[in-house]
């Protein structure tokens, strides 16, 4: 584990606490604000876009991959690159990544910059909001989870940096817990989100990260709540099982299914982001990928189930009689959507899509099992998060947070332990067969001196 951050080091604990639940209010207020903004844009973007034909909701995807991809690629310099005319050094810094990063993955500063936010390159901030509103807003098949936490940590440490170093880790830990609570209205959701991501860099959960992460979780909620905004759509169950037997097996099933599908997809994405091809190349592979399967979603689904993260498709599934074979071959088509659109440089998020995959991976079932839709879908969408985007923690404040009957509350906690275990076991298995680094990581550049 690592040391206290040397912002608090020599501090007390009541002076510690303190010194992080003022980062946690200002960075939580500041960020929680900008992702409001930044995801209503979004939405009315997409809402948009939803409206048109189908052809064009084929084609806008595409066209905002390629966008991300020239923003990041074409417009973005590389500390590499030779030959580019002199430019200040204050106007390189917003554009300039460091050797060999993967420009698009947000997530990987999330964590490679876990525990040493004070070194967060938050001056890319701004033409990665950019890619971002090129890839989520015109209907890519990736969420704004990533694009709320990485906005909401980039705020502060900016704040920090320019304002009062002291404050720049609990500013910015505030900051990302905040982005993901004010976004799902949970607010242990942030605060989990937050701080299991960054064990995988070996963060430390110190007095400081976990009080800046409650309170920035709180902070969004509140917004979220003061504001009024319904900025993610979750589906709540309201009918428990009729026999907590039925709830197990419903869970197991369940769990076994979301967990390793959302894990196998996991394990795709990562591996291709890990691919150093050109990025006209990954663009032209990955943008075939989810043009062929969103013209199968439009064909067997509907339009609304080809765009955007995957709430088209949920509502598509709500509304609408389908076969368990249609539900799976769509769940499955989504994941592929996922997966090709972070391959080929899209800039989003996977707990939302992921979310989706799972509730529909949940429904699969739920005729066979006789467990009302509502609670099938729950159940998947908390599997979703646990067994594919490896945050089992994040899902049980999700499956708490939400609410609903007990039994289909303890239906739900249940779902997420056999999920993570389900993509746990997809991950070795595919590290067994296609070698290590299969499973979902994270390799973003180190933190730069």
């Amino acid at each position: 584990m690592r040391k206290l951050a040397p912002s608090v080091a020599g501090l007390r604990l009541p002076a510690i606490v303190a010194t992080a639940a003022l980062g946690g209010v200002l960075g939580g207020l500041f960020a929680a604000a900008l992702d409001v903004a930044v995801t209503e844009m979004l939405k009315k973007i997409l809402a948009v876009v939803s409206r048109q034909a189908t052809w064009v909701l084929i084609l806008m995807p595409l066209l905002g991959l390629a966008l991300s991809v020239l923003l990041l690629y074409g417009f973005g310099l590389s500390r590499e690159t030779q030959g580019f005319p002199p430019r200040p050094r204050w106007a390189r810094a917003w554009r300039t990544f460091p050797p060999r990063a993967a420009r698009a993955d947000l997530t990987g500063d999330l964590v490679a910059f876990a525990g040493a936010e004070d070194r967060f390159p938050w001056r890319l901030a701004p033409i990665r909001l950019l890619a971002i509103f090129a890839t989520v807003g015109l209907g890519a098949a990736m969420g704004t989870e990533a694009p709320a936490a990485y906005l909401g940590v980039a705020t502060g440490a900016a704040l920090g940096d320019s304002w009062w170093r002291r404050l720049i880790r609990p500013l910015a830990v505030g900051g990302g817990a905040a982005g993901v609570a004010v976004l799902m209205g949970i607010p242990l959701v942030g605060t989990a989100y937050i701080l299991e991501l960054g064990r995988r860099h070996h963060a430390p959960v110190n007095a400081e990260r976990v009080t800046a992460a409650l309170v920035g979780g709180l902070v969004g909620w509140f917004l979220n709540i003061s504001l009024g905004v319904d900025l993610i759509r979750l589906v709540v169950p309201k009918e428990p099982p009729h026999t907590l037997y039925q709830g197990m097996i419903t869970a197991l099933i369940i769990g076994l299914l979301s967990g390793s599908i959302t894990s196998i997809s996991g394990a795709v994405i990562y591996r291709a982001k890990g691919w150093q091809a050109h990025p006209i190349v990954r663009l032209a592979l990955g943008g075939l990928a989810l043009a062929g399967a969103a013209v199968i979603l439009a064909v067997i689904a509907g339009p609304s189930a080809a765009v955007g993260p995957g709430g088209g498709a949920i509502t598509w599934v709500e509304t609408t009689r389908a076969s368990a074979l249609t539900v799976l071959a769509v769940a499955l088509l989504r994941a592929v959507a996922t997966s090709a659109s972070a391959a080929a440089g899209g800039c989003g998020g996977l707990f939302v899509p992921f979310i989706a995959i799972g509730d529909l991976g949940g429904r699969v079932f739920a005729p066979s099992l006789g467990v009302p839709d509502d609670l099938a879908g729950a159940a998947g969408a908390a599997g979703g998060i646990s067994g594919g985007y490896h945050l089992p923690f994040t899902a049980l404040a999700l499956v708490l947070g939400q609410g609903g009957p007990e039994l289909a509350m303890l239906t739900c906690l249940a779902t997420v332990v056999s999920a993570a275990f389900a993509g746990k076991g997809a991950a070795w298995l595919l590290d067994r067969i296609l070698g290590p680094g299969s499973a979902i990581e994270y390799r973003a550049y180190p933190p730069q001196q």
